[in-house]
Parts: C-alpha cells; sequence; structure tokens
C-alpha cells in the first residue's frame, strides 16, 4: 500500500487545497470595489499576505509538515490495514488451555466424588497417582484395609443358561460383558443389573476347512481402554472384533491355525495380543484392522496372556511349564520356571510383578528380574477327594496393589481309573472350583502370599474380574468346566455372581 509520505515535496499530491476565501481573487491580485481586478493602491503596505513570492525553503517546510498530518490521518482511517498475528494460538498457548482444561476435568470429577475432602489435595493425588500409573510405578495397599467380601447380587439371563466362561469389565467399571456356553454375548449394566445389549457371534463365525461341526461358546473376552472395540474368541481359531457400544460385530480376524485360548488388549492402545493351542502368540492393530507379527518360543499351547501399558505381553505355556515375558520392541524374551505341572493362568500385578497358578495346586509370586519364584503356596485350595491338588483356575488382581483373587477345581469322589485319565486329558486345562473364591495379599518384599478371606460360592469358578477399586468382584460360575464336561455339579447354577468388599478408608482409621 503506497503512502503519500513517499511522495516527493513538488508533486500534485502534496500541494495544500486553496483556501475558499480565495476564490474571490483571480492570479492572486485584488478586486475592485467593481469587481475587476486592478493594481493595489498606493496606500497599502507590503506585508506577509501581499501577493509577492513565497521562499522555496518556508513552502518546502509547510509542505513536509502537511504531509506528517496527512500520515497520520491515514492511520486513524478505517481503511488502514491491521494484522492478525496476535489472535493465532500458539502451541505454548494451546497447551496451557488443555492443560487448565484437564485440571478443570479432575477438579469436577473429585468434587462429585469426594464432596468432604479438600478439593485441592484430591486433585494432587489424583494427577500424582495418574503419573505413577503412567509409568508403571504405582502401589496401593488395600487388601491390609479388607473388612469383609460376601455374595451380593446375582447376575442370570435364559440366553445364559448354559455354563459361564469369560468375563470382561469396562474401564469405569459401569458394564460387564459376559460369555458362555452359547452363541449369545449379553452385555450387563453393573449399576442396575440389567441387559444394556446382546449379540450374537455365530453367524460372524468362519470356520477351516476341516469338515467338523460344533457349537460356538465364547471362551474369552477382552476390552480396550477406550471401548471403543471388544475382541471375543469363540472356541475356534479365529478373533471376532466387536463395538462394545452397540455390540454391532466389525470384523475377523484370521491367522492362528488352532483355537485361541486368550486375549488382552495392550493399555491405553488397540493392539491386540492372542494366545492359542497352535503355541503362537500374535500381535494385531486394530486401527489398521490387520496382523503385525507372531512370537514363537512355547513347546506347548498357550493357555493365558496378559499385557499392561508397557509394549510387553506374559504368557504361560501350559504343560511346557513355563511363563514367558515378551519384549517385543526389543524383540526377545525372558522365561521363568517353577511350577511342577501344568500353569494355566497368570496375572501381571505391575510391570515388575506378577502371579501364576497351575495343575499343582499352588499359588506363586514373581519378580520380573528373577527366574524362580519369590514366594510359592503349595495346595493353595486344598486337597481334594482323592489327595490330589485342586487345580487353579482362575486369577484376578487389582493392577498396582496387593490384591489377588483365585479359584480352583476340587476332585471329588471318582474311581481311581477315571481319575488318572482324566488327569492326562486335562493336562492342557486348568481346574474350575473347590467352593471358595480365596483373596490373597501379595507382598513381594517379604516374600509372603497370605490368605486374606474366602468366600464360598458353590459351582466350577470359570473367571474372575475385579473393579478399579478393588470393591467388586465378579465371579463367573457354571455347573461345568469351561473347557469341558468331565464334570458335573447339579448343585450349582449358571450365573454371575457379585463379590462385595468393604475396604476401611484412610480417613477411618
Amino acid at each position: 500500500m503506497s503512502s503519500s509520505f513517499f511522495l516527493k515535496p513538488g508533486s500534485k499530491a502534496g500541494k495544500k487545497r486553496k483556501n475558499p476565501a480565495a476564490a474571490a481573487t483571480t492570479k492572486g491580485k485584488p478586486l475592485k470595489k467593481g469587481g475587476k481586478p486592478g493594481k493595489q493602491s498606493s496606500g497599502s503596505k507590503a506585508g506577509p499576505s501581499a501577493s509577492g513570492p513565497v521562499p522555496k525553503k518556508q513552502r518546502r517546510a509547510k509542505e513536509e509538515d502537511e504531509e506528517i498530518a496527512s500520515d497520520d490521518e491515514e492511520y486513524d482511517s478505517p481503511l488502514a490495514f491491521s494484522s492478525d498475528e496476535g489472535d493465532e494460538e500458539t502451541p505454548q498457548d494451546k497447551r496451557l488451555r488443555l492443560a487448565k482444561q484437564y485440571l478443570s476435568e479432575i477438579e469436577r470429577q473429585e468434587a462429585e466424588r469426594n464432596e468432604d475432602k479438600e478439593l485441592s489435595q484430591s486433585v494432587e493425588q489424583r494427577l500424582q497417582s495418574e503419573y505413577l500409573d503412567s509409568v508403571g510405578k504405582l502401589r496401593r495397599n488395600i487388601a491390609g484395609s479388607l473388612k469383609s467380601s460376601e455374595p451380593g447380587s446375582v447376575l442370570k439371563h435364559k440366553l445364559h443358561h448354559t455354563p459361564i466362561c469369560a468375563l470382561a469389565l469396562s474401564p469405569d467399571g459401569k458394564f460387564l460383558f459376559a460369555g458362555a456356553k452359547s452363541q449369545f454375548l449379553l452385555k450387563w449394566c453393573t449399576e442396575t443389573g440389567k441387559i444394556v445389549a446382546k449379540g450374537d457371534v455365530s453367524p460372524h463365525r468362519e470356520e477351516p476347512e476341516t469338515g467338523k461341526k460344533r457349537r460356538s461358546h465364547v471362551i474369552t473376552i477382552c476390552v480396550s481402554t477406550d471401548m471403543k472395540y471388544l475382541a471375543l474368541a469363540e472356541g475356534g481359531p479365529h478373533i471376532q472384533i466387536w463395538c462394545p457400544q452397540t455390540l454391532q460385530h466389525v470384523k475377523t480376524l484370521k491367522g492362528h491355525r488352532d483355537s485361541v485360548a486368550g486375549l488382552v488388549f495392550r493399555k491405553g492402545t488397540h493392539d491386540l495380543y492372542s494366545a492359542a493351542k497352535d503355541r503362537s502368540v500374535k500381535i494385531w492393530s486394530l486401527d489398521e484392522m490387520a496382523y503385525v507379527e507372531s512370537l514363537f518360543g512355547h513347546q506347548t499351547g498357550v493357555t493365558s496372556i496378559d499385557a499392561l501399558s508397557r509394549e510387553r505381553a506374559i504368557t504361560a505355556g501350559g504343560s511346557d511349564c513355563s511363563l514367558r515375558i515378551w519384549k517385543i520392541t526389543e524383540e526377545s524374551q525372558l522365561i521363568y520356571n517353577g511350577h511342577r505341572d501344568s500353569i494355566e493362568c497368570v496375572k501381571l500385578i505391575n510391570d515388575e510383578h506378577f502371579v501364576s497358578g497351575g495343575m499343582d495346586g499352588a499359588i506363586s509370586l514373581w519378580s520380573a528380574l528373577k527366574k524362580k519364584p519369590i514366594c510359592t503356596t503349595q495346595l493353595a485350595h486344598g486337597l481334594g477327594d482323592n489327595s490330589v491338588a485342586n487345580w487353579i483356575t482362575a486369577i484376578a488382581v487389582v493392577v498396582n496393589t496387593d490384591l489377588v483373587a483365585t479359584g480352583s477345581l476340587h476332585f471329588r469322589r471318582t474311581p481311581d481309573w477315571l481319575v488318572a485319565i482324566l488327569y492326562n486329558l486335562l493336562s492342557h486345562f486348568a481346574g474350575s472350583c473347590d467352593g471358595f473364591v480365596r483373596l490373597w495379599q501379595s507382598n513381594p518384599n517379604a516374600r509372603k502370599l497370605q490368605e486374606i478371606q474366602a468366600v464360598p460360592i458353590a459351582g466350577f469358578i470359570n473367571g474372575l474380574a475385579f473393579n478399579a477399586d478393588g470393591t467388586k468382584l465378579f465371579v463367573a460360575v457354571g455347573q461345568e468346566h469351561r473347557l469341558g464336561r468331565w464334570w458335573r455339579i447339579k448343585e450349582a447354577k449358571n450365573h454371575i455372581v457379585v463379590v462385595d468388599i468393604k475396604i476401611q478408608s484412610a480417613a477411618g482409621k
């Protein structure tokens, strides 16, 4: 945009307009009384207002002053240009805005939960807990504050008239997904105890070309942290991906050559880890709905898998009596040995410690830095009628705490020849029930695993799931084991039992 400030002093645009009062003159000569131009009278004196020529220096100074005034008027004009650079949000301002928004959201949530507590203290504790949880160093001791645990409400539905096999709880604890020895997947509301949605897995099953026919039943379920995807295995080599909000089928993942036994999402991501009887562990990316890679090392079928936020997975190798931690980015694995018989289930307490159970009836507490268990409780669920250890069927933990729950298989009085046959047939499976769900306190520093309570529940314990704070324990109960029909307890019911756990708060001490 050009400015009159840059015009030359002698240009036309810089000259001042004529005074309207001077319109009555002609070429600088005063008018006579008759209106005609004439000469100046002799009586008049010569002065500054005379029609004589103006000196150049004076004329130039006046013109420059006039130009400066013109520029001031131009900047005050509404047509003047103004910059919008100050209105744009910088990356620093964006980070500050998002941090303030995050803090206000935490304040709102803490205000709703803890109205009687100091808000600032709650926010500080929340931020510290989330940071420690993100780096895998959060530790909370709640088992020592446990006051009581009693069976509460029962969830049952006619579509799940068969034994319940698998449970998965949403991250916020509001919804529970359950699968049974039927083709239906049910979504429960934990607050009302009612069915929110249901899905049929049978129409989406794709069988390999083996010619064998079988019934669909949901063996394992897992849900992503953001509740965007739900993965399930229905007894075959394929993995079905569903939307947990609407229970609509999304895709079927193919790759395993034998039945899938375990599924888990890496915390905070859409990376899915699967374990199967084909002795492999596979990694899937659900953002692209694609297979990533396979991990090999186990000598027999993999029976259980678990993972937290790090790019690592832990698996139980069944009859090869080994546990393996897979370091995915480093492309290496750590091998642990300790059980005398098949290892059927494993759960991570945190990134440094985990707990396992097997057919030998033992529960072992491990450190990732040691190849042998730091603590082992033999015959954790006692002996059966035939002096055979009650096998450990299911393990659940409250992550980053010291609270552990286990269930086991009880040997009823059975002929010795049948026991021997069953013992061989079930060499790849865990057991189910001794009539109790036992709660344990783990203490890695003291190398101790101590039982604190036992909750009586009749039936095969096929699955366990804690909510985030450990105040609810959901127990999948059935008349049969989730992987077979070797025994049947007619007195038991096929349902989900909600165990209410009362934990004394720190304020109450």
